[in-house]
């Protein structure tokens, strides 16, 4: 992550530079006064903590419930895709009341129409990703959908290294690779175990779907990014709620018109009678797993927002064991070996990604030393 922390320290010290050299922060003497107070550390570093929950525990949840669904008796895919970004409307409400809203004198980066087509691309790729996620989840026990996503950090990184120029260093390489590695090992078998039944056929198609939702949710996370950065970079969490809930628009209106089109909607009333768990227990799981998967998007939203696409991935990949140990507690998932030694390749991707960031962070600090030096 040092990487990430880095570029963050950078810019945090690039606005302090220019906060002392401004005739706010000049003595009488025309001289710069100290540099602020640390509690703006305190501050930053307290809502990365926040949004870091806010992914990790959205994440956990809102997988759980989606599996529920299907466990349950739910059957359509259109609906469980629904509810991952139907939820947007509770984020409304802070675009009218946030402390932090844009004032007239902000200058917009791009115009109406380029804007209006950002949030059109961002809501297909978005109604996209959350159609073959739904697939997967529908065809793969939880601990191996799991699983697979982790795949989603080497994409993550390989396309941040053309997107946002990232640079590669040995580590990370491994980290990909083996990644790679743990999420192509699980296609190799079925879970003859796993309380999800499927034929050989359906497993391949999920695991299939799974990846391909990695790869664009990756390429999802990295525009965001770009978006933030070189577009609205100088504009508050509030232009995050805003993004969330234009590109939610588009994104739930493709998923209607799925819905409609498919005809699962006319089966929906008979789903939620043969729910195993309840009308209300139905309804409930649909409505939780909106609202969990809309504050794991303001976590995500804000890490990238904070600091960058490959960080927030990080955290994400962080709660991924979370799931697992989730489904063998409510859903009676089983672990076999095969998924034993995918996780521990995952989870040593993700240390050696981690530990590379490390190295570059504290080479980083020792560069900053010796320019200093250097300067005086």
């Amino acid at each position: 992550m040092g990487e990430q922390v880095q570029e963050t320290q950078l810019s945090i010290k690039d606005e302090e530079s220019r906060e002392t050299k401004s005739p706010a922060h000049m003595n009488g003497a025309g001289k710069p006064e100290a540099a602020p107070s640390p509690a703006r550390n305190y501050k930053w570093w307290l809502k990365i903590a926040v949004f870091s929950l806010f992914v990790l525990s959205g994440q956990s949840i809102a997988t759980i419930l989606g599996r529920l669904y299907y466990e349950k008796g739910g059957k359509s895919k259109w609906m469980e895709t629904l509810v991952q970004i139907a939820g947007f409307p509770i984020l409304i409400p802070y675009l009218f009341f946030s402390p932090n809203k844009p004032s007239s004198t902000t200058k917009a980066a791009l115009d109406a129409r380029l804007l209006a087509l950002v949030y059109v691309v961002f809501g297909i790729i978005c109604a996209a990703g959350t159609m073959t996620f739904s697939v997967g989840l529908q065809y793969l026990p939880v601990s191996t959908f799991s699983l697979i996503t982790a795949s989603q950090l080497g994409f993550n990184a390989l396309l941040a290294f053309f997107i946002n120029s990232q640079k590669f260093a040995p580590l990370t390489i491994n980290s990909i690779v083996l990644l790679t590695i743990s999420s192509t090992l699980l296609v190799f078998q079925t879970d003859a175990n796993s309380t999800t039944t499927v034929s050989t056929g359906k497993y391949v198609v999920g695991f299939i779907c799974t990846l391909v939702a990695s790869a664009g949710s990756a390429l999802f996370l990295n525009l965001m990014q770009v978006y933030f950065r070189k577009v609205q970079r100088k504009d508050p969490i509030y232009m995050i709620f805003e993004l969330l809930i234009y590109e939610s628009m588009v994104a739930t209106s493709i998923i209607l018109v799925g819905l409609f089109a498919s005809g699962e909607w006319k089966g929906l009333k008979e789903e939620m009678e043969e729910f195993s768990l309840g009308r209300v227990s139905y309804v409930m799981t649909l409505v939780w797993t909106a609202i969990t998967w809309q504050v794991f998007a303001i976590g995500i939203g804000g890490l990238i927002f904070e600091v960058s696409s490959v960080f927030s991935n990080v955290i994400a990949v962080v709660g991924l064991p979370i799931v697992p140990v989730l489904a063998v507690v409510f859903l009676d998932d089983k672990m076999d070996g095969v998924k034993g030694i995918a996780m521990v390749l995952a989870i040593w991707g993700f240390l050696s990604y981690v530990y590379q960031q490390h190295l570059d962070d504290v080479a980083s600090k020792a560069q900053d030393k010796s320019d200093k030096e250097s300067g005086q």
